[in-house]
């Protein structure tokens, strides 16, 4: 679902962070929590997406958010964004791929 998103947006960006293996002993997060959480932060968003890229477990995420708020960001400054919003939720994760997006 995350990669149909990718052309109907005119700008696109993606990062992946790996995070380290002490992760993987903590609390399981849920894509529902994670969007939860988007959504909170950029309630203005045209799409929030987030999909669980470990097969179920919840230890790595593919996150999209496209939103007007991006607007004159860099692309860093995007995904710093979303970092720290999920700052908590990726102490429990083993990794994390962000796509941002402004709409056209």
């Amino acid at each position: 679902m995350i990669a149909r998103l990718k052309c109907s947006t005119r700008l696109f960006s993606v990062s992946s962070l790996r995070l380290s293996d002490a992760a993987s002993s903590q609390a399981q997060v849920s894509e529902d929590q994670i969007k939860k959480l988007l959504k909170k932060k950029f309630p203005s968003a045209r799409e929030v997406e987030v999909q669980d890229i470990s097969g179920g477990c919840g230890a790595m995420f593919e996150v999209y958010v496209s939103t007007a708020e991006f607007k004159g960001l860099s692309t860093v400054k995007q995904h710093q964004l979303i970092n720290k919003t999920l700052q908590e939720e990726i102490k429990n994760m083993h990794g994390i791929r962000i796509h941002t997006a402004v709409p056209e």
